[in-house]
């Protein structure tokens, strides 16, 4: 049995997201009011993950029950990379949706300046 083999070498970044008029078009589209929802149940899971990470973190510390050989190359061969492989996933998961969550706020803020310039220009002159 091999060592598990990580190649993914970056966190890929968030898809397109339009909220309203704002954010980029050509991935996912929400309305200014369900967009809340959405990064509330992305801090739920960025909450969740952030749980495994911690456990993950645990399991790549993993010691020896002893100082004999069998538990020392247990650990030091398959253990040790399994968990360090897992804690190095989870930490990119972690990245991903904290990405996504600044994604959708920053989607959700261009509507809401979008929205003011309206208001601002309503009637035909700028307010200052």
């Amino acid at each position: 049995m091999g060592n598990p083999t990580d190649r993914l070498t970056e966190v890929p970044p968030p898809a397109p997201i339009k909220v309203g008029n704002g954010g980029s078009a050509g991935g996912y589209e929400f309305s200014p009011d369900e967009v809340r929802g959405v990064i509330s149940k992305w801090k739920e899971l960025l909450t969740d993950l952030q749980t495994d990470l911690s456990n993950a973190n645990t399991i790549a510390e993993v010691k020896p029950p002893g100082q004999e050989f069998a538990s020392g190359d247990f650990v030091n061969r398959a253990a040790k990379v399994s968990g360090e492989t897992l804690q190095l996933q989870h930490q990119r998961m972690v990245d991903y949706v904290k990405n996504y969550i600044e994604a959708l706020q920053k989607a959700a803020g261009i509507v809401e300046e979008n929205e003011d310039e309206q208001h601002k220009n309503v009637g035909g002159y700028q307010a200052v």
